[in-house]
C-alpha cells in the first residue's frame, strides 16, 4: 500500500541561491516520498500574505512548511500557528531557533546540534551527481567582490591561464557570478585558449550549473563562492580553490573554507602549485539527501 503524499509549502523570496536550497531539499524528498507542493512567494508585507493563504474548506492542512531566507521566516511560523504543520527553516534563523520545528544550519555559521537545530556540511542545493564515468570536462566558477573576499582581477586571470594551460587537452568552461566584473569577462576571452568557453552566468539557462557540475571531472571554484564550491562537491567533481585576497578576521566564509581544507576535501591554488594534484572525488557528500532522510525518520518514518 502506498503512502499518502506529503504535503509541503515552500515558502520563497525569490533570491536564487535561498531557491536553489528549499528546491534541493524538495527535490531529494521527492525521491524518496510522494509529495504535494505548494509555492509561497513573499516579497510582499507577511501580514497581506496570510490573507492570500487560505485553504478551501475541504483542503487537508499542511504536513511541513519550509524556507529559505529571512524574508520568509514570520510568514512561515504564522502560516504553522494558523493552519499547522511542521516548520523547518534552512539556515541561522533571524528569530530564535526554539520558535522552530527545525533549523538546518551551515557548520560553517557556527551552528551547535541542539533539538532545533542541525548543523549541515554547507549549504544545500539541488546538485544530483551522475552515476557512472565523468565526461573529463572541467570548470571554472569564478565569483566576485564580498562581504569576505577583495578582488584581484589580474592574479584570478594568471590562475585561470595556468589551470587551462595545465591540461590543455581538457575542456573548460568558464562561468561567472551575478557579482562577477563586467571586464572580467572579457579579458578572459582575451586569452584566447582555444580549449575554453567562456559562458557567463546571463547566457546559462536555468538549472545548466547543476548538470554541468553533475558530470564534470575538475570544477575550480574561486574561494568567495561558498554556495558553488559546495555545488561543486555534491556533484562529485575534484576540486580546487582560486585565491582572491581575504578580507581579514575568521568569518563564516572563511571558517568553512578552512574545515573543508582540514577534511581533505579540497585544495588552494598554491597546493595545487606545489603537489600538481588535487583530490580525488570522493562520494557521499549529498546533504540534501542527508537531510530529507532525517527529516522523514524524526516525523515521517515508513510504516
Amino acid at each position: 500500500m502506498s503512502r499518502p503524499p506529503l504535503r509541503v509549502w515552500r515558502f520563497g523570496d525569490g533570491k536564487p541561491g535561498h531557491d536553489s536550497q528549499s528546491r534541493g531539499l524538495l527535490a531529494a524528498l521527492q525521491r524518496r516520498v510522494p509529495l504535494q507542493v505548494r509555492e509561497v512567494q513573499v516579497p510582499w508585507p507577511w501580514r497581506s500574505l496570510l490573507g492570500r493563504l487560505p485553504l478551501p474548506p475541504d483542503a487537508p492542512p499542511p504536513d511541513l512548511l519550509l524556507g529559505a531566507g529571512h524574508a520568509s521566516h514570520r510568514p512561515l511560523l504564522q502560516a504553522r500557528r494558523r493552519f499547522g504543520g511542521r516548520a523547518v527553516v534552512l539556515m541561522r534563523p533571524s528569530l530564535p531557533a526554539a520558535w522552530f520545528d527545525l533549523c538546518l544550519v551551515p557548520e560553517h555559521d557556527g551552528a551547535q546540534p541542539s533539538a532545533h537545530v542541525l548543523p549541515t556540511r554547507g549549504v544545500l542545493n539541488a546538485v544530483q551527481a551522475v552515476a557512472g564515468p565523468r565526461d573529463g570536462s572541467g570548470l571554472l566558477l569564478v565569483g566576485g567582490p564580498s562581504r569576505h573576499h577583495a578582488w584581484d582581477g589580474d592574479d584570478l586571470l594568471a590562475q585561470v591561464a595556468a589551470v587551462v594551460d595545465a591540461e590543455p587537452d581538457r575542456p573548460w568552461t568558464l562561468t561567472t557570478s551575478r557579482r562577477t566584473p563586467a571586464a572580467f569577462v572579457d579579458r578572459v576571452r582575451a586569452l584566447q585558449r582555444a580549449q575554453l568557453e567562456v559562458l557567463p552566468v546571463g547566457e546559462t539557462a536555468p538549472g545548466w550549473l547543476a548538470g554541468r557540475v553533475a558530470r564534470a571531472e575538475v570544477a575550480w571554484v574561486s574561494e568567495d563562492s561558498v554556495s558553488m564550491i559546495f555545488e561543486a562537491l555534491t556533484g562529485g567533481a575534484r576540486v580546487g580553490l582560486l585565491a582572491l585576497p581575504p578580507l581579514g578576521g575568521t568569518g563564516r566564509v572563511l571558517r568553512g573554507l578552512d574545515s573543508l581544507l582540514q577534511a581533505g576535501w579540497v585544495a588552494t591554488y598554491a597546493q595545487w602549485l606545489q603537489h600538481g594534484t588535487l583530490p580525488p572525488a570522493r562520494a557521499g557528500f549529498n546533504e540534501a539527501e542527508r537531510c530529507a532522510d532525517l527529516l522523514l525518520e524524526r516525523w515521517w518514518p515508513a510504516a
